[in-house]
Formats: structure tokens, sequence, C-alpha cells
């Protein structure tokens, strides 16, 4: 896709930091990293975010996944991994190409996620369920 910064990265116009390459995806390390070893995996082809991934590219995107972690487990003892996807307008998605960040996690490491739980959600469940039906 034009102008998408990770289709120029896999299409080999920008360079990146690779960690891995298969025949569809590749794994690379984020130029905006919040942890050491912050890696981007990403398909090959140009898809916007999980809502229109094929299944099969998409399992493709995963074993990818699993390989990295794997990689990072065997070479350099990480045995805490954070894996995460935003997808859509109301996520903080900034890149419109599917990609997953893998954020390996450190003992004592300064990052922290902070959420709002909504309690007041669970009275709901049974009808949000039924609308799932």
């Amino acid at each position: 896709m034009e102008n998408c910064i990770f289709c120029a990265i896999a299409e080999k116009k920008i360079s990146a930091n690779l960690v891995l390459e298969n025949e569809t995806c590749l794994a690379f390390l984020d130029n905006n990293p919040v942890s050491p070893y912050h890696t981007l995996v990403i398909p090959k082809v140009h898809y916007e975010n999980m809502f229109d991934i094929p299944k099969a590219v998409l399992m493709e995107v995963t074993e990818t996944i699993h390989q990295v972690c794997l990689l990072y487990a065997e070479k350099l003892g990480i045995d805490s991994i954070q894996i995460f996807n935003n997808s859509g307008p109301h996520t903080a998605q900034t890149v419109y190409h599917l990609h997953f960040h893998i954020l390996p996690r450190f003992e004592k490491d300064a990052i922290r996620f902070e959420v709002n739980i909504r309690r007041d959600l669970v009275e709901k469940f049974p009808e949000m369920l039924t609308r799932l039906k």
C-alpha cells in the first residue's frame, strides 16, 4: 500500500533491524522501543488490522511471534513477554498495517500500563452475551 511505512520495510525500500524473516512475515526491532528487544511482527502483505487479515495469514503471523519469543528465551534468557496489538481507530494504532508488539519484560522495569477496571460491567454480562447470539 502506498505511503505505508511497514509495506516499505517489507518491500526493502526502508531498512529495519531484522530479527527474523520468513516467507510471509517480518520481525524487527521497534524504532520507538519501550524495553530492550521490543519487537514488531508484521505480515509482508498489507492488512490494516485484525478485521481484514485472512485466518491463514494470521496463523503465520502468530507462528512468527512464537518463533521470536522462543529465540529470545533461548538466546537471551528472557522469561517474561507481553504481546499486544492495537486494531482500529479507537485504539492506540498509529500505523494502519497490522502489527503485533513483542515486549520483553524484566524484573523491576519501569513499564506501567494503566487501566480503569469497570466492575459495573459485570452485571451487564448476561445482556452482552445475549447480543452475541
